[in-house]
């Protein structure tokens, strides 16, 4: 019997990178899994690859009807949730000189806002007992050129995350922060805008993580399903980072 069997979850930004690894994960370890993502053609893949145990929802969460919609569906469906993970995210290279308000708001409206939202509209039928994961970054304790809208975007998630724990404590609710170092996804690509650049960028980020090399999306999912799990029972409030070492080292 798999760590998660009759337990249902949500995974926002569930059909690429960390996400899907995630909802692989939670599926074969019993769970029937909702992905939420704005590309149909990857969320139809991601499912495909699944199984019955998954089932893809279209949705842009930074669009409050649209997330609200996602947890009618559910609903709908006759389920409630056990698990919640908080993981869409982007991430933009802007100096300071140069980041703009749009920039600025397209970074926490994701990152930050639509994670919080994620997390309070699936409350009503969140069941009691159940985890809450929310995704940061090991950036949110770095000083990076380039990223300081990002990088604050992924603190404030770990300051939400201490608090909802706190007020989620008397439902039996289990909040904490999945903090994953460089990992070698998709998202590079829409960083970089060449092939060589991706490239360089991966060397790059190798060579800052002191095991040196870049984490893979189903380590991260070993650690999601860590805090879905009973095996942390005892964890709210908590990190988990999956780094390599990155943020403390």
């Amino acid at each position: 019997m798999g760590k998660l069997q009759n337990k249902v979850a949500i995974v926002t930004g569930g059909s690429s990178g960390i996400g899907r690894a995630i909802a692989k994960r939670f599926a074969a370890e019993g769970a029937f899994v909702y992905i939420v993502g704005r590309r149909e053609a990857d969320l139809a893949d991601t499912v495909a690859e699944i199984g019955p145990s998954a089932a893809a929802i279209k949705a842009d969460i930074t669009n409050l009807a649209d997330l609200d919609a996602v947890y009618t569906r559910i609903a709908a469906d006759g389920r409630t949730l056990d698990i919640v993970v908080s993981n869409a995210g982007m991430q933009e290279i802007k100096p300071l000189a140069d980041a703009d308000a749009a920039h600025f708001d397209r970074t926490f409206g994701l990152n930050t806002r639509a994670a919080f939202f994620t997390v309070q509209k699936a409350l009503p039928i969140l069941n009691d007992g159940g985890s809450i994961i929310m995704v940061s970054s090991s950036l949110r304790n770095k000083a990076l050129p380039g990223m300081s809208v990002y990088n604050a975007s992924k603190a404030a998630v770990r300051s939400l995350v201490k608090t909802f724990a706190v007020e989620l404590m008397p439902r039996d609710i289990r909040v904490n922060t999945l903090s994953p170092g460089p990992v070698d996804t998709p998202i590079i690509e829409t960083v970089a805008k060449t092939p060589e650049e991706a490239t360089a960028f991966r060397e790059y980020a190798a060579g800052v993580v002191p095991m040196k090399r870049l984490g893979r999306p189903d380590e991260v999912a070993a650690g999601a399903l860590f805090l879905a799990s009973d095996e942390s029972s005892f964890s709210t409030g908590s990190e988990l980072q999956v780094d390599g070492g990155h943020a403390e080292l």
